[in-house]
């Protein structure tokens, strides 16, 4: 049986092979934003033809997708309505006090995703302790569903304050629901930690994308079923882990990042096998860049994200101008700069890139389909960087003439500069966009990048990588091969988890161990239950502890592992030291006199399976591709003639640039100054 990974772009769909014995096939082909799982069918059925195999020999599918990420930037969610305890109707309006820009008197915070006349309240009251302080009025909230219904509400959301420390009153309404609406959301299920508009906000946005996610993954599966493909659908979670498409369904808040977190997955199995324990992603594709750190072989997790908001210019920490979801995530920092986006003059005659993508449809000028903005695309093919002929194996032609208008017309003449000047300006602010990613996980996350490599991916990231280091002072540059699939292929590099959380507000030097104990002991049974019911017997599971921590007082934690046995009082002295070690590296300094407070705790599990994993080896491709040619490199080196090569022509000595590598899925740009080899597992190695 072979495992099939499917990654949906803005822009193209990218369908990988892997069978048993590490066999390797692959299709991009355009999105279809109509129906994207379209896309994937018919990758799918290429992909099986040119094998000659039938679709029972597909045993596993995994998917990663941007169909709730893009139901939230469009607004194209579900008609939602939150029912909340009596007096917490605006908590989701009020906020956090965080504003992005401090000097800009017309920001305005982003609309909440449910309009105050589908906010209703229940009377009802639970305390902290879990306590009951006021019953709940059954008849208000039959009362309240109806209300919701009339107004045309498919999804309700229910917060009811402290239901993490008692979810009764949540689950009784919930039943309710049900009986009237066909999806219901419950913050005991999404969030049940503390922080009353973090869990709010993560439950509504749960309650948005359900029936989008719900019908996608539905219609997918009937499509599959369709076409012979009986094989399990599994999903690519935010933290990097997958569960079954019915897992997805019903907490579908949990793959809002499901598509970025596949790449740094592949790129951490990469950078293992080619020996680099501290590595950052750079993952360039259609319509966004986006970056991400492994440090020490382990990948950096978030524990919450804001979707909509984009990064703004002082710093990515700064928060509240998009919609917030406490769920942990990859730390992924993505900027609307790829190959599809558009390049265009603000007002003040300055030119930028972005955020707007020409995306599959109508796609770049030169894709000849229909398209008459410039793109970064299109830019690159002007500077001679792309072989017009060659784009996805020559299957994709682009049309140079298309290109060179679109530049011209939009950005050359008005500027009043030369062609070559034009495109490589759009080339070098499309990379100053990126940087800006890269610096967001790095240096302001306290990592000089100058100890890490750089490894480069998507269609368009091996082509812009060198400048971008150049910038950084990254000396380092790693192309695995396949690197505009290498999404997918970290799909197939993902493990099945699940993760437990439970609140637990207490002081780290006081805290009862043996409590802690019993409640990270009760998670672990759940888990071991939760995977037992899919097939994983306990011994194929993988447990790990983790515990939030914060400074007396403060309202956001770092999240540190726990030891896998049972916590023993030295492990306080331990913790705190770690926590303060942590903070300093995070935020530049640290409170030693400060009580620390563990705010929650976490277990998360993971299913030990027999899977293939990536052969890199058998992922390289023909050693000559293209004749040479001339390529532009900016004012200082002019125009100069470049050697082109395939990948497997590269030798384990380095070639000095300039050099073009093309692909069939990808092309590397090396520059003046950059050498490139050929390592072990065919990776391409650019230093400076």
């Amino acid at each position: 049986m072979i495992r099939v990974g499917a990654d949906i772009g803005g822009t193209f769909t990218d369908i990988v092979w892997l069978a048993p014995d590490g066999g390797f096939r692959a299709a991009k082909l355009l999105s279809t934003p109509d129906d994207f799982g379209r896309a994937i069918l018919d990758g799918l059925r290429d992909v099986l033809a040119r094998a000659g195999a039938s679709p029972e020999i597909v045993g596993e599918i995994v998917h990663g997708t941007t169909v709730a990420t893009n139901a939230i930037l469009e607004q194209k969610g579900a008609r939602v309505g939150l029912l909340t305890t009596k007096g917490f109707r605006d908590v989701l309006e009020i906020r956090r006090v965080r504003l992005p820009v401090l000097y800009d008197i017309q920001w305005r915070k982003p609309d909440p995703l449910v309009r105050r006349e589908r906010r209703l309240e229940v009377d009802e009251r639970i305390g902290p302790d879990g306590e009951m302080r006021r019953p709940l009025d059954v008849a208000g909230a039959r009362e309240a569903i109806a209300q919701l219904k009339a107004l045309g509400c498919e999804s309700i959301a229910v917060c009811f304050l402290h239901s993490y420390a008692n979810a009764e009153h949540e689950r009784v309404v919930g039943e309710l629901a049900a009986r009237e609406l066909p999806f219901v959301s419950l913050s005991c299920d999404v969030l049940p930690e503390l922080k009353e508009y973090e869990r709010t906000a993560t439950t509504v946005v749960d309650a948005y994308v359900k029936p989008v996610v719900g019908r996608y993954l539905g219609g997918l599966r009937a499509h599959l079923d369709a076409a012979g493909v009986r094989a399990p659908l599994l999903v690519m979670q935010s933290n990097g882990g997958i569960f079954s498409d019915r897992a997805a369904a019903d907490s579908p808040v949990r793959i809002i990042e499901s598509g970025p977190a596949a790449g740094v997955i592949a790129a951490a199995a990469a950078g293992r096998a080619a020996g680099l324990d501290n590595v950052i992603s750079f993952d360039m594709g259609g319509t966004t860049a986006k970056a991400s750190i492994v440090e020490r072989g382990a990948l950096t997790l978030a524990s919450e994200y804001e979707v909509g908001g984009g990064m703004h210019q002082g710093s990515r920490l700064i928060k509240g101008s998009g919609h917030l979801i406490r769920v942990p995530a990859i730390d992924v920092a993505e900027v609307g700069a790829g190959g599809g986006s558009v390049a265009w003059i603000d007002a003040g005659g300055v030119l930028r890139v972005g955020p707007d993508s020409a995306g599959a449809v109508p796609g770049p000028a030169c894709y000849a389909r229909g398209g008459e903005q410039p793109t970064v695309t299109d830019a690159n093919l002007v500077l001679g960087y792309l072989n017009p002929g060659y784009l996805i194996g020559g299957d994709l032609r682009l049309d140079a003439s298309r290109a060179e208008r679109a530049l011209a017309k939009h950005v050359a003449g008005p500027l009043g500069l030369e062609l070559l000047e034009a495109a490589h300006g759009v080339h070098r602010i499309a990379n100053a966009a990126m940087q800006r990613a890269i610096r967001s996980v790095s240096i302001e996350r306290g990592r000089d990048p100058r100890d890490f490599t750089l490894i480069a991916f998507g269609g368009s990231g091996p082509g812009h990588a060198a400048g971008l280091a150049e910038v950084l002072d990254i000396s380092r540059i790693l192309v695995p091969p396949h690197p505009g699939l290498f999404s997918a292929i970290g799909l197939l590099a993902s493990d099945i988890e699940r993760l437990y959380t439970h609140s637990l507000l207490r002081e780290l030097g006081r805290a009862d161990l043996g409590a802690a104990e019993g409640v990270l002991r009760d998670m672990e049974a759940r888990a071991l239950a939760d995977l037992g019911a899919e097939g994983f017997a306990a011994g194929s599971v993988a447990l790990e502890r983790f515990a939030d921590l914060r400074y007396r007082r403060q309202i956001s934690e770092l999240l540190l592992p726990l030891p896998a046995r049972a916590l023993e009082e030295p492990d306080r002295v331990r913790l705190a030291q770690r926590f303060h070690n942590e903070h300093a590296t995070t935020y530049g300094y640290a409170m030693h006199d400060e009580r620390i407070e563990i705010v929650s705790l976490k277990v998360k599990a993971r299913a030990l399976r027999e899977t293939t994993s990536p052969a890199w080896d058998c992922m390289n491709g023909a050693a000559k591709t293209g004749a040479d040619r001339t390529a532009y490199f900016g004012r200082e080196h002019g125009l100069l003639a470049v050697r082109v090569l395939g990948r497997a022509a590269l030798g384990e000595q380095p070639t000095p640039g300039p050099l073009i590598v093309e692909e069939y899925d990808s092309t590397t740009v090396v520059p003046p100054g950059w050498s490139a080899r050929r390592g072990a597992h065919g990776f391409i190695h650019i230093e400076r």
